[in-house]
């Protein structure tokens, strides 16, 4: 299964493409999307969706994993946020990619074992499960790679849940 992870923002979208075939991933391709700060934000988002666009071509992934929101006490960078979230996944779901979330909660137990893990925790985990000499930066693309090894990890236990029950997803 190929799964692209994302990290939303308006200014740095992280992403990460791995392979996964039940027993290990393989990373395929990693980066951010970038916007500059004094650009009108409706032109960053207009870069942001043609960004996302063209990675979803190049890597033609047959999942997208995104963070699931929710505010804090900066309402305004939570909109803004939420906002571009909006595009990448309207990206996704015109290319036919299927879009699943996750709480940062869910990534942390998923990717550690442990969901009150530190952050450092989760980047030296994924950095270990992915086999990389060091993690990649901006710190938004090793959170997108995580999210990535999230539902990866979810997929197949979904999907063994559903064959031992005998049923199909």
């Amino acid at each position: 299964m190929r799964i692209l992870g994302i990290d939303p923002g308006y200014a740095i979208v992280g992403y990460g493409v791995l392979e996964y075939d039940n027993y290990s991933f393989s990373p395929l391709g990693y980066g951010a999307i970038t916007t500059k700060a004094y650009t009108p934000f409706p032109l960053r988002l207009m870069d942001i969706y043609n960004d996302m666009t063209t990675v979803i071509t190049r890597f033609r992934p047959e999942a997208m994993s995104i963070e699931k929101l929710f505010f804090n006490t900066n309402q305004k960078t939570g909109i803004d946020v939420a906002q571009a979230r909006g595009v990448i996944v309207l990206a996704a779901v015109q290319s036919g990619v299927p879009v699943y979330e996750y709480t940062p909660l869910q990534v942390k137990q998923s990717v550690v074992g442990y969901g009150r893990a530190e952050k450092k925790q989760v980047m030296e985990m994924t950095k270990s499960i992915l086999r990389l000499g060091s993690m990649p930066k901006p710190d938004d693309t090793a959170d997108a790679l995580a999210l990535a090894i999230c539902h990866g990890h979810c997929a197949s236990a979904a999907y063994l849940n559903a064959a031992q029950a005998g049923g199909k997803l």
